[in-house]
């Protein structure tokens, strides 16, 4: 009766603890597309258009121009940038290539995915993909990895010919993230997202009191997930790390339960 109670409990603690864990490493869910998504690109880091991700954000631009966005990526997720180039029905061949920044503006490399593609002569559209490492809550400074903060997409034509200088494209450009979880977890965290911002500041001429001055701040980057920036220090290792340790002390237990009086003789009362 007591090890059916054992295992119960057991079976029990570790159904409440994998689930939140299977919660959070299943992917992000998609922001549903609206009248709300982007439809113009920037034209360099400080002009680039903040999108959401699962937002499906589209432009028009002309071919040899660089194309900015920028979107938010927090610690334990693994962005997948994807974006797809409309070319006119007259062109030549053309080489396409997307490139993605961090807060710092350090090239971050792809994973994996077709970073630069050629479109050939009549080609309708290009696909391009970016897969990027997963973002890791905290790093060394000598280290060039993924951190908490903004991401910048830069999407331009690196190979064309004179002719096709100029011509219209309509692009696409989408962001889903895939939750990693505690596989993915290290040992610290950011003070702060890296999030470019800058402050401006403008007084008055003619103020001679700090209640005549005026101030405003700008940020060149105001976008953030929609729950927050997580503070780096919770990932579902310490449900496992918590479960191992009950199902340790109730191994103990119900082995002491089995084992109890196992080998020993009988006491018999003395004068019987």
């Amino acid at each position: 009766m007591r090890i059916t109670s054992v295992l119960s409990a057991s079976l029990l603690m570790l159904g409440l603890a994998v689930a939140p864990a299977v919660a959070d490493s299943s992917p992000s869910p998609s922001a549903s597309d609206d009248s709300s998504a982007p439809t113009a690109a920037g034209t360099s880091f400080r002009t680039a258009t903040e999108i959401e991700q699962g937002q499906a954000a589209t432009a028009n631009g002309s071919a040899g121009d660089y194309m900015y966005w920028s979107f938010p990526a927090d610690a334990g997720q693994r962005p997948t940038v994807g974006a797809t180039v409309k070319l006119p029905a007259a062109h030549a061949s053309e080489t396409w290539q997307i490139d993605v920044y961090d807060g710092l503006r350090r090239r971050q490399s792809c994973q994996y995915g077709a970073q630069t593609r050629t479109a050939a002569a009549g080609t309708a559209s290009v696909r391009l993909t970016c897969v990027l490492r997963t973002v890791r809550a905290w790093s060394e400074q000598w280290a060039n990895d993924p951190l908490p903060g903004t991401y910048y997409v830069r999407l331009t034509a690196v190979d064309l010919t004179t002719a096709d200088l100029g011509l219209s494209v309509d692009t696409e450009l989408r962001v889903d993230s895939k939750d990693i979880g505690g596989s993915a977890a290290v040992d610290g965290s950011l003070a702060e997202p890296l999030v470019p911002g800058i402050a401006v500041t403008s007084e008055s001429d003619n103020s001679e009191s700090d209640e005549d001055s005026s101030s405003d701040s700008a940020v060149l980057s105001a976008i953030e997930p929609d729950d927050g920036w997580s503070s780096g220090w919770w990932s579902d290792r310490w449900v496992w790390t918590a479960l191992g340790g009950v199902l340790a002390a109730l191994a103990g237990v119900g082995g002491y339960t089995l084992t109890r009086g196992a080998g020993r003789p009988s006491r018999v009362p003395p004068g019987a």
